[in-house]
């Protein structure tokens, strides 16, 4: 059996730009898809805090250390500049697989600089 868990997930960042004339995705700093072991391409939900709006989309590379947060597409419709967001992957594993578990979970602060990195739920 297999069941689908939480991968990943960055927690609280900041929406720094959603730019409706782009093809749709979500760029994110590459520094911080370093940090959440977040690959290009990866289908992603996004959570949006302030309007409890939810969505998926994939991940496209940010500049390292702009610390960009930006939907992009008709993703940017759903979001404001400044609203908060997490951002969830998700993985399958079987049964086995789940015996050494650990997600990553990335807390950000206000300038979506990384203030913490846990390797549990």
């Amino acid at each position: 059996m297999t069941i689908e868990m939480l991968y990943s997930k960055i927690h609280r960042a900041t929406v720094t730009d959603a730019n409706l004339n782009y093809v749709g995705s979500i760029t994110i700093d590459e520094e911080l898809l370093e940090a959440a072991k977040m690959r290009i391409g990866q289908k992603v939900e996004i959570l949006n805090i302030n309007n409890g709006e939810r969505f998926s989309t994939y991940i496209i590379l940010g500049e390292r250390g702009k610390r960009d947060i930006c939907l992009n597409g008709a993703a940017a419709r759903k979001v404001h500049k400044g609203d908060k967001v997490i951002i969830v992957a998700y993985a399958t594993y079987d049964e086995k697989d789940l015996e050494t578990y650990k997600p990553k979970v990335v807390l950000l602060n206000e300038e979506n600089d990384i203030d913490e990195i846990l390797d549990e739920i």
